[in-house]
């Protein structure tokens, strides 16, 4: 009697340490790997490519690398002299339009005014017509003239927003090519941060989410919100070779990873102290309104627990 109930209690204490061993080993799982959050976190950023919109050569460049600019700021000059010439030809073309057209009123309103049968009709028609055409050419050569004035204008290329300059290799003799870009800037105030989540863990995300953002090398974090989710990404198997067949990547039979999902966090806050940069790493984690790790309850942990395992190794 007394050996089996030395074994009866040994048989529990085993079942016990196994009851807890698997809870442990759930409740680490659920915290490593299936609670909503990513070491794969990156800053992002909107950039402004900046290209002229008139050729030229490049006579002076007036920001420097990394500096900041506000919208409107000269960032550098075309050589204006062409333009300036090119002007100047309008002005004078205005000028010739606009005295070949009072010349041409004048004719017109004087042989409409002579009575009777010294002027015909058709003479008449004809030089109205005349009168309307100096009239377009008018027109046209006071367009080429706004024209003329825009790109002088255009010669000083400005900044199209608030924000950083960054890569800046142009220098003074450079040829600046229109529609093609030659000057980045950071828009210093989009700075967002996009989690690549595994997508067995997107599942457990909405937008409006609060998130925390853990950077590295900086100790506070940061707080944010879910504000989308990407409903799509690049697929390898979607490629076709040379000769218009899909090219389509093997699948182990065993082990198949999860594919990453970019969730896009919007930044509630940045620190006046923090020196934000796109590109940055960060770790990030959806949390309660208390701003505590998020986790499953334990019956949805076990059901997780269970469908990652059956993933992993392929079953269905």
């Amino acid at each position: 009697m007394l050996a089996n109930a030395h074994r009866l209690i040994r048989l529990t204490i085993t079942l016990c340490i196994l009851v807890v061993a698997a809870l442990v080993v759930v409740i680490l799982w659920d915290y490593y790997t299936a609670s909503p959050w990513t070491r794969n976190g990156q800053v992002r950023a909107q950039v402004a490519n900046i290209a002229p919109r008139v050729s030229g050569q490049i006579i002076e460049v007036r920001v420097k690398d990394n500096q900041f600019v506000h919208k409107g700021d000269v960032l550098y000059v075309i050589d204006p002299f062409d333009f300036k010439v090119a002007l100047d030809t309008a002005k004078a073309r205005v000028v010739e339009r606009k005295a070949d057209l009072e010349f041409r009123v004048v004719q017109a309103q004087w042989r409409k005014a002579i009575p009777g049968t010294a002027v015909s009709v058709e003479e008449k028609r004809q030089y109205e017509a005349l009168s309307q055409q100096m009239q377009a050419q008018y027109d046209a050569a006071q367009a080429a003239e706004r024209q003329a004035a825009i790109n002088l204008d255009r010669t000083e290329v400005r900044s199209s927003i608030d924000g950083i300059v960054t890569n800046l290799i142009m220098r003074p003799g450079d040829f600046a090519t229109a529609g093609v870009v030659n000057i980045h800037i950071i828009d210093t105030s989009s700075y967002w941060v996009d989690g690549y989540f595994e997508e067995t863990k997107v599942h457990d995300l909405d937008e409006g989410d609060l998130v925390r953002m853990d950077l590295m090398g900086y100790h506070d974090p940061l707080f944010g919100h879910v504000e989308s989710i990407t409903r799509g990404i690049a697929s390898n198997n979607a490629l076709v070779n040379k000769q218009g067949l899909p090219e389509v990547d093997p699948v182990y039979t065993w082990v198949r990873l999860a594919q990453r999902i970019p969730v896009r966090v919007k930044i509630d806050k940045i620190p006046d102290d923090l020196t934000l940069a796109a590109g940055m790493t960060a770790t990030v984690t959806v949390v309660s309104e208390e701003g505590n790790r998020r986790h499953r309850s334990t019956h949805a942990a076990f059901q997780h627990f269970g469908d990652d395992i059956r993933h992993l190794f392929g079953h269905r």
